[in-house]
């Protein structure tokens, strides 16, 4: 154990070496620049907390959202995060004034992103600064989420009624792997209530996912639909990934730290192998950039897939990284690092942690977020190569298990 935690240390040197600094020093210029940035968006909304960050526009300037968008609990969650890195109030004072413009989220039941949007607020205003009356929000929320949890299908629905991109193939019963990343709350909520419910739910919608999203190779679907009454699956395919047999990089990454998650709350191994698998998959695929940043689909620029949308292969931005899908798994790698032992996951993290710091900061026009060179929903031609509020909250997170890590 003790030659592990050198060879680590000795890993850590030679990968920050790229960039000069040492960890020390990469965490405080990291939290120098976040502290700029987010400091300018608080600053540019204060007159309206009810104005959430989201992204940048064409020119520069700062795109907000209202607090129903599936977005609306990262900024606040990137605030919770500078208070737990830096230890500086004035970040825990301005979370609570972010999170709490979230309140009434707790009853709603409109979609699953429910777990975003009060997981990454109040979920961790009460684990950062252990605010006790965050606790029963967290519950609540989890009460609204299960509603949309049905014992036919086994799973907990997405999206309401909607139509595929062929125009006809209806989906009564959609569940996208985003679904994977709300489960946390679920757990959560049984930890604080004493009730588990939440985690029967949240255990059983990871394996039915297990059973349904994944190909043999550990790639998955973006949405599967399944049949209300018998709950058979009646569709597998994408909305925005590029072709329904393809693999989209935030999807593959959402799952990815899915499984990690349930691991970490379950001890049950089959999910800590598959969320190995999963890692492999990514980390080994032929077109992974060496710098480990994913273009916004493993398999863009491959033959044999076929896009449903209206696709141009001569757009400018076809061939966009997703900041965003680095930022996730490099969180989950570090996470899976501390779960396996195994130093590889950990040399990978940081290494996606150093190319986003490097290479995918925020250009000059974008004064607000710490990462550029996302991408929202290429086929929607919605936020391609811009700023998104969840690239930071993730990168912040991996971040700080980079700075617990020994």
């Amino acid at each position: 154990m003790k030659f592990k935690g050198v060879f680590l240390s000795m890993l850590s040197i030679v990968l920050l070496g790229s960039c000069g600094m040492d960890k020390e020093t990469f965490i405080e210029s990291n939290l120098e620049f976040a502290d700029q940035q987010f400091t300018n968006a608080i600053n540019e909304t204060k007159e309206d907390i009810d104005l959430i960050p989201r992204t940048i526009k064409e020119d520069g300037s700062l795109k907000n959202v209202k607090k129903y968008n599936w977005t609306s609990g990262f900024f606040a969650g990137d605030l919770w995060y500078m208070y737990k890195l830096t230890g500086d109030q004035k970040w825990k004072t301005e979370a609570i004034k972010r999170t709490e413009v979230l309140d009434t989220i707790q009853y709603w039941s409109g979609n699953h992103d429910v777990g975003f949007m009060i997981g990454d607020s109040y979920g961790l205003g009460y684990r950062f600064a252990g605010i006790k009356a965050y606790a029963p929000v967290v519950v609540q929320t989890a009460e609204s989420l299960i509603k949309r949890y049905s014992d036919n299908t086994k799973a907990i629905k997405s999206w309401n009624y909607r139509k595929a991109w062929d125009k006809k193939t209806e989906w009564f019963y959609p569940v996208i792997i985003d679904n994977m990343m709300n489960l946390e709350l679920l757990y959560e909520a049984s930890i604080i209530s004493g009730d588990d419910k939440y985690s029967k739910i949240a255990t059983q919608h990871a394996l039915t996912t297990m059973k349904h999203h994944y190909r043999k190779d550990y790639s998955c679907y973006h949405v599967v639909d399944y049949d209300t009454i018998t709950g058979a699956v009646k569709d597998k395919a994408t909305c925005q990934g590029f072709a329904d047999n393809s693999a989209w990089s935030r999807g593959q990454a959402w799952g990815l730290y899915g499984y990690v998650l349930c691991y970490r709350y379950t001890k049950d191994k089959q999910f800590l192998d598959f969320a190995e698998n999963i890692a492999k998959y990514i980390l080994d695929h032929p077109n992974m950039p060496e710098d480990l940043v994913p273009y916004w689909d493993y398999n863009v620029f491959d033959k044999g897939y076929k896009a449903e949308w209206n696709y141009d292969p001569n757009h400018k931005l076809i061939g966009s990284k997703d900041a965003s899908a680095a930022a996730i798994a490099s969180s989950a790698l570090f996470e899976l690092a501390d779960q396996t032992g195994n130093a590889t996951y950990r040399e990978k993290a940081e290494k996606m942690l150093v190319s986003l710091s490097e290479k995918y900061k925020a250009r000059p026009n974008n004064k607000y977020f710490i990462l550029d060179h996302s991408v929202g929903s290429f086929p929607h031609n919605g936020e391609i190569d811009v700023p998104l509020s969840y690239a930071d909250y993730y990168f912040l997170e991996a971040l700080l298990r980079y700075k617990e890590s020994k």
